[in-house]
């Protein structure tokens, strides 16, 4: 009897104990279940990741892109330091054509301006200039995301629907952000060297520096927006390839109003008015320096493809040169037959002037075109020169005429010479030009809009900076420091020490 006792008892424990215990191992049996089909799926995604990776059309749909970034950021590197080298050759020009007692000036000026337009441009520029702005389908006027320090939410190299950051207007190049940024930055400095030898000889130098700074955070980002940061202007269609409005035109508005607040040269112009020459001291250093510059085009209008299409970077250096060599030559002639003589300055600044018209244009119009466009730019800036030395807007090296004038026309010459085939080659929403096969005014009518907004935003801001600079900080040197020269005044140095000119002997 005990011992069915003893079996009940023990069957009633077994019974007791499993009802306990088998939730418990249920849960660690499902645990295990799902630890089991996790690493099965992992395993499923590791085959798959390594088929994928041993797959050979993407493996060479991977090396072609990562190749293609690569080259992509080399070329846009290779021609930003192109441009960069261009600051050589503002030098070299301004210098030369300006007179020796100033020479160190113009030279400081030209090295320093490029490093306060990187501070500028970095600290806030880069972001209002491309920065997104809130603005839609009309766009804005200034970016309003990422400003400060190149620093916004940023995925580049990615493009266009794969883009996702601050910087949407910029995102049809594939390179990385820093590309990008230093692409942009070499084009700022431009704008503000162009400033300086429009005010050269006269002004002080710490003045000009602050301006300098003022060009690079204000001015030059904000019209930069409208064109090329998905702006107002950009969605209307207007069209600046490389920066005929945007670079030169943009310098050209600020020297002039600089040259109008300062005034002409002691000696420029006597008691009765009458126009007297003041000729540069070193032809030969404006001369190296134009070469510098029509090199350093071949990045500045090439390199705005910002990315390796043969058909496009081999297009944009022909029509480029092409404008350049014309612009030369009806320089050269027109000089010629109005002064009696073919004046080198005036052939530089022929070439200079169609380097400047061709900018805009470049990419969108025929080789046939860019004669026509830089051989009316030849002509053009030996009449500005002549025109505004007349009106008693003294500028030095011919800038305003060079730049501005031609800027302007070069904005122009999209709305008048744009070709159907070149602008297909570009894909973008472009109405050929009024003188191109099924061409109308359309075109024109924005590029216009175009060149009268800029001046209107340029000119007042500018001229507001140039008087509180000059009613703050003062703007000319004394009457004696400019007799002097600049070199002794300003820097305590000369270019030419110990350098005596020697008559004759005979």
């Amino acid at each position: 009897m005990w011992r069915m006792w003893a079996l009940a008892s023990l069957v009633g424990m077994v019974l007791l104990s499993g009802g306990t215990l088998s939730p418990a191992f249920a849960e660690e049996t499902a645990k295990a279940e799902t630890t089991e089909v996790k690493t099965e799926e992992k395993k499923d995604e590791k085959k798959e990741e390594k088929k994928e990776e041993l797959d050979p059309a993407a493996v060479t749909k991977k090396a072609l892109g990562d190749l293609k970034v690569g080259m992509d950021t080399v070329w846009v590197m290779v021609a930003a330091m192109l441009v960069f080298f261009m600051n050589l050759g503002f030098a070299a020009v301004e210098s030369g054509m300006c007179r020796a007692k100033n020479c160190v000036n113009i030279l400081s000026k030209n090295f320093v301006v490029f490093a306060v337009s990187t501070v500028a441009f970095w600290i806030i520029g880069w972001g209002l200039m491309f920065g997104n702005d809130d603005a839609g389908e009309k766009g804005g006027y200034f970016g309003t995301h990422g400003l400060w320090f190149v620093q916004g939410e940023d995925n580049s190299p990615a493009t266009l629907t794969d883009y996702k950051g601050d910087y949407s207007a910029i995102n049809w190049t594939g390179v990385p952000l820093e590309a990008k940024f230093f692409f942009q930055l070499v084009f700022t400095g431009t704008a503000a060297t162009i400033v300086s030898g429009a005010v050269a000889e006269r002004i002080k130098y710490h003045t000009f520096i602050v301006f300098s700074f003022i060009m690079g955070t204000v001015i030059y980002p904000i019209v930069g927006h409208w064109i090329w940061g998905g702006g107002w202007l950009s969605k209307m269609n207007f069209f600046d390839f490389a920066g005929s409005t945007q670079v030169h035109s943009i310098g050209g508005w600020a020297a002039l109003t600089g040259v109008i607040v300062l005034g002409p040269r002691l000696g420029k112009y006597t008691a009765e008015g009458k126009l007297q020459a003041i000729p540069g001291h070193n032809l030969s250093l404006a001369t190296i320096g134009c070469f510098v510059l029509w090199f350093g085009w071949f990045g500045f209008n090439p390199g705005s493809t910002m990315a390796v299409s043969p058909t496009l970077i081999s297009h944009v250096a022909v029509t480029t040169n092409t404008a350049a060599a014309f612009a030369t030559l009806t320089a050269t002639i027109t000089a010629w037959l109005m002064l009696g003589k073919p004046d080198l300055g005036m052939t530089l600044n022929g070439c200079l002037a169609g380097l400047v018209a061709i900018t805009a244009p470049c990419a969108y119009v025929t080789v046939w075109s860019s004669v026509i466009i830089g051989s009316i730019a030849g002509v053009v800036v030996v009449l500005a020169v002549l025109g505004f030395d007349r009106i008693k807007i003294d500028d030095p090296v011919g800038a305003t005429s060079v730049h501005l004038v031609n800027g302007v026309f070069g904005t122009i010459c999209v709305g008048l010479f744009a070709d159907q085939k070149w602008i297909t080659e570009n894909a973008i929403n472009m109405t050929p030009g009024l003188f191109a096969p099924g061409g109308d005014a359309k075109q024109l009518m924005i590029q216009l809009t175009g060149v009268v907004a800029t001046a209107a935003y340029v000119v007042p801001v500018s001229l507001i900076a140039w008087l509180v600079l000059k009613y703050t900080m003062g703007l000319r040197v004394s009457k004696e420091e400019e007799i002097e020269g600049l070199d002794h005044g300003e820097h305590g140095n000369e270019a030419y020490p110990g350098f005596v000119m020697q008559a004759p002997g005979h």
